[in-house]
Parts: structure tokens; sequence; C-alpha cells
């Protein structure tokens, strides 16, 4: 019966992400979901002993898949986005989260400290498993994605040899807090060190192998794979529980060299992983018993309220002050933190650990802790993180900018200061270095190119810009941009004045670069207070526009609309259907379809914006 259950848990995993795609929800939520309904608590098609021995070696595989496909994507640049919130992420807030969980343990389910340690050590993984499904479905501003990426990518190697080290040095041993640290450091060692020596081999059978041009795709996806699988069997026989630090650590590396053949290894990684994760989700969700998490009562509830509500907040709070994260983005991270694979595969091994030690009951409340948390957590924060994201507005549409010389990187730090989820492509790669120094997201590529556009998202995008010095090239990108991807917003940077008629004839929002210049230098002679405030918008100043609708503003008047707006703020214009624009009297009616600019001071703004337009 392996056979047809092993079908059957790999069609539910492919059917759960195919139907999680259509619906825009997290993959994880549906692929547990199959699981319960397959295991004991379901109709019982799969138990523990449907895998027999053999469950720990598939799981211990499809995780060393799926950190190397985590560890390929997790780019340098990708670290550069927020470096120190990460630092502190994964060392104090590691800490944190480990301590803090095990005295939430110890405390509330009335258990010993070396328990509470095991059990700490598991929860410190949140996991790509979890992490990289979210962010498929959610939206945010590239240095939250990136930071919730590496975090979970690290932690899970983290957390996979603390884990063991905790459980050898303190529960099956009699050692001291200093052979842990010494175990921790040297298992963690001997899985960095056959990661890297596995990806140099990898790298140079794949650079120095001559294969037939249709024949070389397959050879490297081959050559991949069997990297992945000796640098996770080999440092799993130099030291237990050390392979995916060894498969992580090779998907880094040969994800940032000039690998041949990157974007076929990129695609097969991708496939693959899907299937691995489709198929361990659903097989460990089947083994989780209600009955041990049961058994717990409210003394579980209390630690799934300590994790989620007062350690995760702490850490991330610790983790990121004085960095560029934005209130609702730290709360954000706070309220989103789902455990996964890595807790509920070690838990289940380290469960039939404790009962070969004669520990039935610490062995109960291990697993039912730990399935505990994964369940709530992956319910509440990965179910639920497309609406977290809506409510705490984190999931702003892409501005992509092509173009990064000084009109483009100064536009896009201007825009990253305001808030916006920024793009910038240039196929300069000097240009590309810049923009990235300087915190900007950046993809090396030809913005006329409608691949690049595609890859950079331009379907989803809220506007594109073009801002290269050649007109030529700002008007195919606004034609591709305005015809093939359908964007809303338009616009382009106009470096010959003659041609402004061009782009302004297909509808493309033009700036003529001399005319702004010469506004610009009026400004600062005639107006100094308004230039020097208006550079400063978004910081004391801001000024934004909402559009009157039957539900918000339709017949009322200035007046009115002045009356229920905070302090600090102010109606300045109004533009009308027609395109007319005003400077409106207390006694002007909106009608619907107008558009009223608020200008005032940042916060004030921010609030009569949401005060009308909940939603934007």
């Amino acid at each position: 019966m392996l056979v047809p259950t092993v079908a059957l848990i790999l069609a539910l995993g492919v059917a759960s992400r195919v139907l999680a795609d259509q619906l825009r929800i997290p993959s994880v939520l549906f692929l547990i979901v199959a699981g319960i309904a397959i295991g004991p608590e379901g109709i019982g098609i799969v138990s523990a002993e449907t895998f027999g021995d053999g469950l720990p070696a598939m799981v211990g595989v499809s995780v060393a898949i799926i950190l190397f496909e985590g560890g390929y994507h997790l780019h340098q640049r990708k670290l550069r986005e927020t470096p120190r919130a990460l630092v502190r992420l994964i060392t104090v807030g590691a800490a944190v989260t480990w301590l803090g969980t095990a005295g939430a343990v110890v405390v509330f389910l009335d258990t010993t400290i070396e328990v509470g340690l095991l059990v700490g050590a598991l929860l410190i993984a949140t996991g790509p498993t979890v992490v990289s499904p979210i962010l498929q479905v959610v939206t945010v501003r590239d240095h939250v994605g990136a930071l919730l990426e590496a975090e979970g990518i690290i932690n899970d190697v983290t957390a996979a040899i603390l884990v063991v080290v905790v459980f050898e040095v303190l529960i099956a041993g009699d050692g001291t807090p200093l052979a842990m640290v010494w175990e921790f450091v040297f298992r963690l060692v001997i899985g960095l060190a056959v990661g890297g020596a596995v990806a140099g081999i990898v790298w140079q059978l794949l650079t120095n192998t001559r294969s037939q041009p249709t024949r070389a795709p397959l050879h490297a996806r081959l050559i991949v794979l069997a990297g992945i699988i000796v640098a996770y069997a080999g440092s799993e026989l130099i030291a237990s529980e050390t392979g995916i630090a060894a498969a992580a650590m090779a998907g880094f590396a040969l994800g940032n060299v000039d690998l041949p053949h990157h974007e076929a290894v990129i695609d097969f990684l991708d496939d693959l992983s899907v299937v691995v994760l489709s198929f361990i989700f659903v097989a460990l969700a089947a083994l989780i018993d209600f009955g041990d998490i049961l058994s717990l009562g409210v003394a579980g509830l209390a630690v799934v309220i300590a994790m989620t509500l007062v350690l995760r907040p702490a850490v991330i709070s610790l983790s990121t002050p004085g960095e560029r994260f934005t209130r609702n983005e730290r709360l954000f991270l706070s309220a989103v933190g789902p455990r996964g694979i890595i807790p509920a595969s070690v838990a289940t091994l380290f469960a039939v650990e404790l009962q070969a030690l004669g520990r039935p009951q610490e062995a109960q409340l291990l697993a039912g802790t730990v399935f505990l948390i994964i369940f709530t957590t992956v319910i509440l924060q990965a179910g639920l993180a497309p609406q977290i994201a809506r409510f705490l507005e984190v999931s702003p549409m892409r501005t992509i900018l092509i173009g990064g010389g000084r009109v483009g990187l100064s536009l896009a730090e201007r825009l990253d200061r305001d808030g916006e989820n920024v793009l910038l492509i240039d196929k300069d790669p000097a240009a590309v270095e810049t923009a990235q120094k300087r915190g900007i997201q950046t993809i090396e590529g030809d913005g006329t190119d409608a691949s690049v556009l595609e890859k950079a998202g331009a379907e989803r995008a809220k506007a594109v810009v073009a801002a290269t010095p050649e007109d030529n090239v700002n008007l195919l990108v606004c034609q591709l941009a305005t015809t093939t991807f359908e964007t809303e917003i338009v616009a382009s940077r106009v470096n010959q004045p003659e041609n402004v008629d061009a782009f302004e004839s297909l509808g493309i929002r033009a700036i003529d670069l001399s005319m702004a210049t010469a506004w610009s230098l009026e400004n600062v002679i005639e107006r100094p207070s308004l230039s020097a405030w208006m550079n400063e918008l978004g910081r004391t100043g801001d000024v934004q526009e909402i559009e009157v609708t039957s539900s918000t503003l339709g017949g009322k008047t200035i007046a009115e609309l002045h009356a229920e707006i905070p302090d600090g703020c102010i109606v300045g214009l109004l533009t009308h259907n027609d395109g007319e624009t005003e400077v409106p009297t207390g006694d002007h009616e909106l009608q619907i379809g107008d558009r009223v600019t608020l200008i005032g001071q940042t916060e004030a703004v921010d609030r009569a914006v949401k005060r009308f337009h909940p939603h934007d």
C-alpha cells in the first residue's frame, strides 16, 4: 500500500498548491488540512507506521532540497537589504526565542528545564517551507521579504543543530553548557565546510564539463541534484543533523556565483521544491496527534500566546531599531512567524528518542507543544497573512523604474523613503551596483525587453516610470507597459522637448526635463519656502490626492470636508472630471469623479486619506 499512499499524498499536495495559487492563499494552509484529512484524525489512510523507519530519511532529503533551493535564491544583495537587522534577528533574536520559549514551557507546562530548552530550540525555526508560500501571495517591500526569507533559512539550520546538541548533551548525556556550545560550533562548522566543498566541486563540474548544447541544461540539473544529496548525506556521515546546514550552504554558495545554465537550474529547483514540500508537509501533518495537543489544555494556549504575542514582537523590536522598517512593517513581522517542517520533523524524531529513554510524558509534551505551535501559527499567521498585510497596509503595489542614472536613482530613493515598493532596472552593472549599495532593489537587464519587465512584475505594478537619457528607449518602455502589461500609471522622462507630443499622444505622462528644471529653479527664486517644503515631502509635510466616490465624499461641500479631516491638513486643490483644476471655495459641492488634493503635515494627510479611503 506504500506506493498508492505516496501517490495520494503527492496528488493532494500538488492539488493544494494549485488551489492556493488560484485563491492567492498560502499553500501551507491547504497542505496541513490535506494531511490531517488523510491521517489518524481523519480517514486514517496514513499513520506513523505507513513509512516505517524510512520517514526520517525521506524528510531529511526533502528538507535538504528545500533549504538548498532557499539558499540558492538567497543572494548577497538580499542580505545587504537590512544587514544589521538580520544579524540581530539570527543571534539575539534566536537566543531570546529559544530561552523565552523554554521559560514559557517550563512555567506553564511544569516540565524540566532540559525539556524546555529542547522545545525552545525546535521552535527557533520559521523556515522557507512556510515563509515562501506567504511571500508568493503577499507583496511586501523587498527589505521585509528579504528579512523573512533569510531568517527562515538561517534559523532552520540553527534550530536543527541546536536541538541535537541540547538532546545529546543535556538530556541523553550529562554535559555542561560549555560542552553544548562546543558541540553546536563543531556541527555548524562541519555542515558549512561540507556544503562549501560540495558547492566548489559542483561549480568545477559545471564550468569544465563539455556537453552537447542540447544536453547541457539537463546535465546541469542532474549534477546540482547529485550535489544536494551528496552534501546532505556526506555531512550526516560526519555528524548527525548537519546535513541541512551543508545543503543550505551549498545552495547559497552556488546561487552567488556565475553558474552555467542558471535559469535551467532555477526552474528545476522551483519545480522540485514544490513536489517535495507538498509531500512532506502532507505526510507530517498526517502524523499530528490531537490527543497530545488537547492534553496540554489551557497551559498549551498560554505557551502559544507567550510565543506569538510576547516573544515574537519583542524579538522584532530588538532586531529592527533605527532601521528602514515602518511601524506597520514591524507589526507585520511580529504577526507573521509561522513554524514549519524543521520543528515537525525533528519533534517526531526526538519524541521517539524520549520514549526510548523511558520518558513518555515528556515525549507527549514535546510532540504536543511543537505541533500545537505549528498548527496555530500556520492557521492564524500563514493563513491570515494576506489579511494582516492588507490591514497593516504593508503590501504596496510595485513601482518599476527603468534607468539607474542620476534621475532614476534619485527618484528611487525618494519613493523608497515614502514607503513605496520600488524596483529599479538597468543594464549597466555599475549602475546596478550603485543602486544596491544605496539600498534599492535592482534587476540588471534591458527595460525594453518584455521578459525583463515580466520578471519584475509589471503586470501587477502600480506604475512604470522610464527615466533613461534616451527618449526612444523611454518610449518603447512606456509602450510595453501600456499595451502589453496594461499598467495603470505610465510616466516618462522626456529629454528633448520636441518629443513630448509623441509621448502624450499615447496617453503617457511625459515630464519634459528642461521644463521641470526651469520650474524648479523658478520656485527657488520666486517661491523659496514652497520649494524647500516640496523638497521635504514625505518627511515634515505631504501632498496626496483622493478621488470622490458615492460612498465617501459625493455631495459634501469643501467646508463639510474640512470639518471632517484632521488638524494640520487642508484641501488645497480640486480637479474636475474634465481635467480643470482650481482652488475651491468652502461652498463648492463635490461631484463623483472629482479629485481632491490634501496638503499638510505628513501624519495628518495620512490620517485624512485613510479616513476616506481606508483600503488604499
